[in-house]
């Protein structure tokens, strides 16, 4: 849940928009997607409710990290469909987790096939890797993550990724390891790229767009077996806004 701002003028003529017939939002020039995309927050407005100010600014550095806009199609990335407020308010949310084992043992030296060997939550995961990232950046660059070029920011993922050389039972945390927060991290991202507009991520359903994903269209299974060829209908959403 978003915090609440004084209605501003913008904000009033949106919603009038987005209560319009798609039919006249047409008319307007305008997708029922547009529109919604244009409600939507704005990533450089919006206002963290789980993350302090600096544990957000790694979170916009990391993802844009691991989902850079361009690439092939000049796909748009995290940062360009929300990722971050998607994360954090699924942080926020008191729902995100609830279902985890808790009670242990846990063994983080256990094959993933023994399922989640963690003994935090992962809010409680996210800030204790957020805080020993920040901690090796500092030591190493005398830097904060979010400040690193971008060369320097691959690196140090990929340092977390595998373990190499961001050692965190070395720096006194004997119960997680980095690849466990970096799997987290990548799993939580791709999600909020490619969920539903809803959950806060998606902007504008662009991700779909980009990868020709139909939505949550009734039907589509007359294209199921037409292999190589685009599908020439733009996504929806659970919301019924299409693109």
């Amino acid at each position: 849940m978003l915090l609440n701002k004084p209605t501003t003028r913008r904000k009033f003529l949106l919603g009038s928009l987005l209560a319009l017939p798609l039919s006249d939002l047409v008319l307007k020039g305008l997708t029922a997607a547009q529109a919604a995309e244009m409600a939507a927050p704005e990533l450089a407005d919006y206002k963290p409710i789980f993350f302090s100010a600096e544990e957000w600014q790694f979170i916009l550095a990391a993802t844009d990290r691991l989902i850079p806009a361009g690439g092939k199609g000049k796909a748009p990335g995290a940062l360009e469909t929300n990722v971050p407020i998607f994360i954090d308010q699924q942080l926020h949310s008191p729902e995100f987790g609830g279902e985890i084992y808790m009670q242990g043992p846990f063994d983080v030296h256990a094959p993933a096939t023994m399922g989640y060997q963690i003994p935090y939550t992962p809010q409680e995961l996210y800030r204790t890797g957020i805080k020993l990232v920040e901690q090796w950046t500092q030591s190493t660059y005398n830097k904060s993550f979010h400040e690193l070029t971008l060369e320097e920011k691959d690196a140090v993922l990929t340092k977390v990724n595998k373990n190499d050389g961001i050692d965190f039972p070395a720096m006194g945390e004997p119960n997680l390891k980095a690849s466990q927060f970096f799997g987290q991290l990548l799993a939580d991202t791709k999600h909020g790229y490619l969920a539903d507009p809803m959950y806060g991520g998606n902007k504008g359903m662009k991700a779909w767009i980009a990868i020709g994903f139909p939505g949550a269209r009734a039907s589509f299974t007359e294209w199921v077996k037409q292999h190589n060829v685009p599908y020439p209908l733009g996504p929806v959403s659970l919301l019924g806004e299409r693109a």
